[in-house]
């Protein structure tokens, strides 16, 4: 398969909504990118989590740690941690500075070098290079070495504009939590088949 040729612009800090979920709905759509040496990955995001402050199921409930330190940089910075044993997860900080809240992304649309996704996934089916927080980030090659990097600066991994126009956006509770069960902070493109949670 050919590389997507797509065109996508950095997004600045300015253009990302102060509000956790309304940063959740906002990165619907937009895209995220890994330049490599090898070549550029990237895909579109089309299914998130927003974990806003107070949110019992965050991971800045309790407060700053070592660990979870770059939740309260501001908007626009990586939060990766490692869960499960085995999976790294990539979220999106949000807020004001010295306020602990993020987005996880659980989901993308691969675009641009979907061969070398393929091959850090072991996987050939185009539906499950990036299809669940996990395997979002071991085929865009995302670990613990990205946390903290400011996703709105020069570097290679970054968050861009919309590769193409989004589909309707549908919210729907969030997956796998024992706390904050009942609130609707997941957001996804409505019927994509990359979504990895329900679509509709």
């Amino acid at each position: 398969m050919k590389p997507l040729q797509c065109s996508v612009e950095r997004l600045r800090r300015a253009h990302l909504p102060e509000d956790t979920m309304e940063l959740a709905q906002y990165l619907i759509g937009k895209t995220l990118v890994h330049d490599l040496p090898t070549g550029r990955l990237s895909g579109t995001i089309v299914e998130v989590e927003g974990y806003p402050p107070g949110d019992a199921a965050g991971h800045s409930f309790r407060g700053k740690t070592r660990s979870n330190q770059s939740l309260f940089l501001g908007r626009g910075y990586c939060y990766v941690y490692f869960t499960y044993g085995s999976s790294f997860m990539v979220n999106v900080t949000s807020e004001e500075p010295g306020v602990g809240a993020g987005v996880l992304l659980r989901a993308l649309e691969p675009l641009q070098g979907v061969e070398m996704m393929q091959r850090f996934r072991k996987t050939m089916r185009m539906r499950d290079i990036a299809r669940g927080p996990g395997r979002l980030a071991q085929a865009l090659q995302i670990d613990k070495r990205y946390d903290g990097v400011d996703l709105c600066a020069a570097g290679s991994l970054w968050l861009g504009t919309a590769a193409r126009r989004t589909g309707p956006i549908c919210s729907s509770t969030r997956i796998g939590l024992t706390r904050e069960i009942h609130r609707k902070r997941r957001f996804f493109e409505s019927g994509n088949p990359y979504v990895s949670g329900p679509r509709s």
